[in-house]
């Protein structure tokens, strides 16, 4: 979506976002700071912030926007930030003995959100056979489009990818240099509103594959879990709001998201590409240490996929990047 393509380009701002990232400073005793990118899935963090969810639940929230989970979780890494808000298969990349941290709420998935479009020639996935791919390399896209060709035991190597970020991926295919592209919303959109192709499949057909999860340190995790829990049931409390008040929850997480979402309008059309986790539906998809859900297999299959495109060098493990005892 255009809200990823804030979360994995714009790589000219990099250095200076992630140098102010460094310059703040590690959130003190009840308060938690998280980094995110612009994403319509993570409205409920300021809608749980304006509506004082998290305060009645003992905690203050410090939020910072970044163009790209990759700086939010450098500055995580370096002590300067408590998480991050980002992709399940993402923080499969990052977890390592020297950086602990744990995938402990959930806050949407992705359901038609994400997808690709091809020219009018391309029917199906065994179409795609020998043709080229625009798409960002080492993003959630990436991971994605390589899950599709899994269930259809297409091998990578019999398509050829074209590496660009998911804007310029949509605006390469409209322009008809390249006859297949993965993208996101708006652009799913407008390709079809320009007659310029179609969208081959979206994310309503992978429910539960993409997955944005709130982590947080072990050090946080380990020595405030009352800070952990408080920011969780607020969290949660949220994602109830907005089943029971969208239209004002919508207003309440434009004005806070911002960017191009600042109208509650966009922002509602851009939720319609998501699916919200309540207290309920995070449970059953964290399951337990015990009998894991859903989550399990998502990690699985990025361990699979993120080595084999050389991302990861050894595999994560379940109970290495879930706490699921936060939620229940």
């Amino acid at each position: 979506m255009l809200t990823k393509s804030l979360r994995r380009c714009l790589a000219g701002v990099f250095t200076g976002t992630i140098m102010a990232a460094a310059a703040a400073q590690p959130a003190s005793a009840g308060t938690i700071s998280i980094g995110h990118t612009v994403w319509v899935g993570y409205g409920p963090l300021y809608l749980a912030k304006e509506l004082g969810y998290f305060k009645e639940n003992g905690v203050d929230v410090e939020l910072q926007v970044v163009d790209d989970s990759a700086l939010a979780m450098a500055a995580q890494a370096g002590g300067k930030l408590d998480g991050t808000a980002t992709t399940l298969d993402e923080i499969l990349k990052y977890r390592s003995d020297k950086f602990c941290f744990k995938a402990v709420a959930l806050f949407d998935e992705s359901h038609g959100g994400d997808g690709m479009v091809s020219v009018k020639e391309i029917n199906s996935l065994a179409d795609l056979k020998g043709k080229t791919v625009a798409l960002n390399e080492g993003s959630t896209s990436q991971f994605w489009f390589s899950y599709l060709l899994k269930k259809e035991g297409i091998p990578l190597k019999d398509v050829e990818v074209l590496n660009m970020s998911a804007d310029a991926a949509a605006a390469a295919f409209i322009a008809g240099q390249v006859p297949v592209a993965v993208t996101w919303e708006p652009n799913l959109t407008l390709v079809k509103t320009k007659n310029a192709g179609k969208v081959l499949m979206d994310s309503a057909a992978t429910p539960g594959v993409i997955i944005d999860v709130l982590e947080l340190s072990c050090s946080v995790l380990k020595d405030r879990p009352a800070d952990a829990k408080g920011f969780i049931a607020g969290l949660q409390k949220a994602v109830d709001y907005i089943k029971e008040n969208p239209e004002k929850a919508y207003a309440i997480m434009a004005k806070g998201v911002g960017g191009y979402l600042t109208d509650p309008k966009d922002f509602a059309d851009a939720a319609s590409g998501v699916k919200f986790y309540d207290k309920q539906m995070t449970i059953d998809y964290f399951g337990t240490l015990q009998k894991p859900g859903p989550a399990a297999d998502v990690i699985a299959l990025g361990n699979e996929i993120w080595t084999d495109l050389g991302k990861i060098k050894a595999p994560v493990t379940y109970e290495e990047v879930i706490d699921p005892s936060f939620t229940q």
